[in-house]
């Protein structure tokens, strides 16, 4: 397995020497040079060529988000892992494309999980084809709080989305996560072509609605699978019937 040249950027050295301590640990990672701001970190990476970054974000002279955005534009950019005591900046990860998201104080099952997701990586750049275009103008993936980490969700993964208040409730096979963010937010993020808004609370995945029922008095529910139905609002009534061609 090859290595991946990795920096550590971070304004605390106690936290640059503990995760040093961790990578370590880590027989894929060769730690090839230290930062203590997003400045001298984007002057190093231009001199090291770095294929992993370890990046703080609450940073003096230019933080981790704005270094990250400066990183991206590298020709050879590097998988870049936020690493950092705040869960607020998850949405700012995903526009960046980051690798992974992770929170202080890190464990090293954590640090190893993050770091096989760089290393998966660098074998898609190396030649497998993506499922789907970093490109693309739609969300591919989530970030989302479950327990004391922030991970990642396919978009795929996702067979309906309810509203309650200000969070996102995500189903996927068995379980569900929280996202804060507004439905029509949300809904911006998704591709058309593979989710529909059937109500103001609710969107669905577009291949799990089996059928339509009309109930009677206008009021009519989408079909997941057997044992499922939700009801669809009459403001998205014509558009989700469009499916059916209708």
């Amino acid at each position: 397995m090859s290595s991946l040249r990795t920096m550590i950027v971070d304004d605390e050295p106690l936290a640059i020497e503990r995760l040093a301590l961790l990578c370590s640990e880590q027989p894929s990672i060769e730690v090839v040079g230290t930062a203590n701001d997003g400045v001298a970190a984007l002057r190093l990476a231009q001199q090291l060529l770095p294929d992993l970054i370890f990046l703080d974000i609450g940073m003096p002279r230019m933080d981790g988000i704005n270094a990250a955005r400066a990183l991206g534009l590298m020709d050879k950019k590097p998988a870049i892992i936020l690493v950092t005591a705040y869960d607020n900046f998850a949405v700012e990860a995903f526009d960046l494309d980051v690798v992974d998201y992770v929170l202080k104080p890190v464990s090293g099952e954590r640090l190893g999980r993050a770091i096989n997701r760089a290393l998966n990586g660098k074998e898609t750049a190396n030649g497998k084809v993506a499922s789907q275009s970093r490109d693309s103008s739609y969300a591919s993936e989530f970030w989302v709080s479950h327990r004391a980490e922030l991970i990642r969700i396919a978009a795929m993964d996702i067979e309906r989305i309810e509203a309650e208040r200000d969070y996102m409730r995500l189903h996927t096979a068995g379980r569900s996560y929280l996202l804060h963010q507004t439905i029509s937010a949300l809904e911006e993020r998704l591709n058309p072509e593979q989710f529909q808004r059937i109500h103001r609370s609710h969107i669905v995945r577009r291949d799990l609605i089996t059928g339509l029922r009309h109930e009677g008095g206008g009021v009519w529910h989408a079909l997941l699978g057997d044992d499922m139905s939700m009801r669809i609002g009459r403001k998205y009534l014509s558009e989700v019937k469009r499916l059916a061609g209708k």
